[in-house]
């Protein structure tokens, strides 16, 4: 049985990127939580698969292969939930893809792409979410941005970076706007977390995995299971007085110091237990 503070009865959660990984974690873990569903994919046969979990929780699903960088296919596709479902609580957007590169190889197309990807096509899906629910006086939006929204990953992430940092903007100022009409706007910065663009890079280089756990002092790398807690407690009235939130989700990665050590003294802190700090 759902707590009461975190039922989802009666509400519709529209979220993108619904095939797989944290889209597919968000849009069952709603769905569960008594939310009917709009799940969002150009993999649509991954969709459906969703789809299926959610059906099998009771819950009415509309599947949908929106191309969520395009503001007019979002138009469309939000004109379709008011014609099914005739309302919208929450906003998962989680969808759009990214593009690595060194930043002086980078041709300016493709930063474009990515920026319309990431940063235009989350903007319309927020808009258009937006609108209906101040219309109803009520909703939350979850936007997906990354550790890269705050801090520099290195490793040819340049134009993911700036994308990802304009997400953070747009969730603060959208907040800003909205929550005095009863919309909230969170953004969620995972750590690296497994999905299969991500285990294929992994499988390319082994030495990967190890690298970013060193950086994870929960000792391990997210899952896309992660984000079910937080997705339904932003989705419920559970977070009715968290909005603006930058909230990371990372295993602790962005709490350490980049020279930290995870887990363990090194020898020479060790060596120095016990003694008076005039030894040092």
């Amino acid at each position: 049985m759902t707590n009461a503070m975190f039922d989802l009865s009666g509400r519709v959660a529209v979220v993108s990127g619904a095939a797989q990984g944290m889209g597919r974690a968000t849009g069952i873990a709603v769905a569960e939580a008594g939310a009917d569903v709009v799940l969002v994919d150009k993999n649509l046969q991954g969709a459906e698969d969703t789809a299926q979990v959610a059906q099998a929780a009771g819950r009415r699903v509309l599947v949908t292969s929106t191309d969520v960088s395009d503001p007019d296919a979002i138009n469309s596709l939000f004109a379709r939930v008011d014609q099914e479902f005739g309302r919208l609580d929450f906003l998962g957007n989680i969808a759009g893809d990214g593009h690595l590169c060194a930043p002086e190889d980078l041709e300016i197309e493709m930063l474009q792409k990515v920026l319309q990807n990431l940063v235009v096509g989350r903007f319309a899906m927020c808009q258009a979410a937006g609108r209906r629910m101040l219309a109803q006086g009520r909703g939350s939006i979850m936007n997906i941005g990354s550790l890269a929204s705050i801090s520099a990953l290195g490793r040819g992430h340049i134009a993911y970076s700036t994308a990802m940092a304009a997400v953070t903007g747009m969730t603060r100022e959208l907040s800003t706007e909205w929550s005095g009409k009863g919309v909230r706007v969170n953004c969620v910065m995972p750590a690296q977390v497994k999905n299969p663009s991500l285990i294929a890079r992994m499988e390319d280089d082994p030495t990967l995995e190890e690298r970013f756990i060193k950086g994870i002092p929960a000792g391990r790398m997210g899952v896309p299971e992660d984000i079910a807690g937080l997705a339904v407690l932003l989705a419920s009235d559970a977070s009715t007085w968290i909005t603006g939130a930058l909230i990371p989700m990372d295993g602790g990665n962005l709490a350490m110091n980049a020279g930290g050590s995870a887990g363990h003294l090194n020898h020479r802190v060790q060596s120095f237990v016990g003694k008076p700090a005039s030894d040092d």
